[in-house]
């Protein structure tokens, strides 16, 4: 992807992030994700419905690429299976760590392929992610 193009993505949804609100009631499970080492403290929320993503959203102040990529993120996975977004996300940290990825499924996150040269800012990138794996997670161990 172009330097320009990737900055451009990057920058739009910082200025105007998707889905930045609170969870509107208590059907969302909600998550906090915070970086020790700045400012990024976002909360997550997520509604699921019969194994559909069906809404997201998230609050709070980050820098830059957390609050690009979370908006990004939540983008992406709106309407996606519990399944499908395991999928995506494995895929995205996988990308930021170097490895082989599908690029189709990642969309709009591709602005971060090139993340991993500044390893200080591959935690800010995956910080929502590690959030909604919390979640998913938890979701897994309630369903056993």
């Amino acid at each position: 992807m172009d330097e320009n193009i990737r900055r451009e993505i990057i920058m739009e949804h910082y200025q105007n992030p998707r889905n930045k609100k609170e969870g509107l009631d208590n059907s969302y499970l909600k998550v906090n994700t915070r970086n020790a080492s700045c400012i990024d403290n976002l909360d997550i929320y997520i509604k699921i419905n019969q194994n559909i993503i069906e809404d997201m959203s998230f609050t709070g102040e980050a820098c830059a690429i957390s609050t690009s990529s979370c908006s990004i993120m939540i983008t992406n996975l709106i309407g996606k299976t519990i399944l499908e977004a395991k999928e995506y996300i494995a895929n995205f940290e996988a990308m930021i760590n170097e490895q082989e990825y599908n690029a189709e499924i990642l969309q709009e996150a591709l602005a971060y392929n090139e993340i991993y040269k500044q390893n200080n800012r591959k935690n800010c990138a995956f910080l929502p992610y590690k959030g909604i794996k919390q979640i998913l997670e938890r979701i897994k161990d309630e369903l056993k």
